[in-house]
């Protein structure tokens, strides 16, 4: 009798746990799905135009809500931040020279999208927002090296992130042509398979590597010929990331973000710039921006030296000189 109670003891364990570990996972699902943090991106119409802006949210060190308004005039901090039961809350200041604007924010976040209104003395304006995709670390351009025989090989491996983030690759090299097909990607573990043809030669091969932290991509090449040890090493390494910009001009200062994704496109505020160059510490973009009929070009040149970033933003209405940080984030994931 004492064993049978054991046992059902176990059993209705087994089964209390069994119902747990889903809702617990689905609820973590759910947390992610509609929490408030990363970014967001909004719409909303000033008059007669739209306009597109990003929030951003986080905590601080003391665990407390926190964020941004990024926009084409700068990056706002928000104030009074709240966020439960799906409802969201804040403050926004926005200052035009010496001119300050104050207005509330009251809205939802649910199934990833977000709703509300914006008071302040303009009036109302109704917004609407998607959470921003998160790109794949694997996407970008990878220099990778490897020995075959006594000789040294240097490929370049391109990964791309279409737009419902399925990736793809091309494999350039100047010894023959190739293909990549089955490419997988999960928790930093980078796999694909490769048909070669080098003149009237064809094989196939596989690759199975990690992309560690310090943004290399190390693995094997298997074929029928054997295994190689091969390395890659992430172009534009020291420019991708999130940056604080400190911009000060003749109307006076402001503060930008310049988030550079794997693939060195970026988002300069809440406007797209389609590629980033990068030559050594040498670092410059151009993007056209428009205002009803009129359009006009900005441009930045600098250079980029122990995690700063230095430079000026040119346009028609004069230059501005940009100091720019690093902002570093606490890894939660390796997708």
């Amino acid at each position: 009798m004492e064993r049978r109670a054991i046992v059902k003891v176990v059993l209705v364990g087994l089964l209390v746990v069994s119902f747990v570990m889903p809702v617990q996972a689905a609820s973590q699902s759910r947390s992610r799905r509609d929490g408030i943090y990363g970014d967001w991106q909004i719409k909303m119409k000033f008059g007669e135009r739209d306009f597109e802006s990003i929030l951003t949210f986080s905590r601080n060190q003391e665990r407390q809500y926190t964020g941004y308004w990024i926009s084409f005039w700068g990056m706002n901090e928000l104030k009074d931040v709240k966020f439960e039961d799906n409802k969201l809350s804040f403050t926004q200041v926005m200052r035009f020279g010496g001119e300050e604007r104050t207005s509330k924010f009251t809205g939802t976040i649910e199934q990833g999208e977000l709703a509300g209104l914006l008071v302040g003395d303009q009036g109302e304006m109704e917004i609407k927002g998607k959470r921003s995709p998160r790109m794949s670390r694997a996407a970008g351009s990878w220099e990778m090296k490897f020995k075959i025989g006594d000789r040294d090989i240097t490929t370049t491996l391109i990964v791309k992130a279409g737009k419902e983030g399925k990736l793809t690759a091309e494999w350039q090299s100047e010894w023959g042509e190739h293909e990549i097909t089955d490419l997988q990607y999960e928790r930093g573990k980078l796999n694909f398979k490769r048909k070669s043809k080098f003149q009237e030669r064809e094989f196939e091969s596989t690759f199975e590597g990690t992309i560690g932290r310090d943004n290399k991509l190390t693995g094997v090449i298997s074929s029928e010929m054997g295994e190689v040890q091969a390395e890659g090493t992430r172009i534009g390494a020291p420019l991708i990331g999130t940056w604080n910009l400190d911009i000060e001009s003749e109307r006076g200062a402001r503060r930008q973000r310049l988030r550079v994704n794997p693939d060195m496109s970026a988002l300069y505020g809440s406007t797209l710039i389609k590629k980033i160059n990068l030559d050594d510490d040498k670092v410059s973009f151009k993007y056209v921006m428009s205002f009803g009929d009129r359009e006009f070009e900005v441009g930045f040149e600098g250079k980029i030296a122990e995690n700063k970033l230095t430079g000026e933003i040119k346009t028609s209405r004069g230059t501005s000189k940009v100091t720019g940080t690093r902002r570093v984030y606490r890894r939660r994931s390796t997708r």
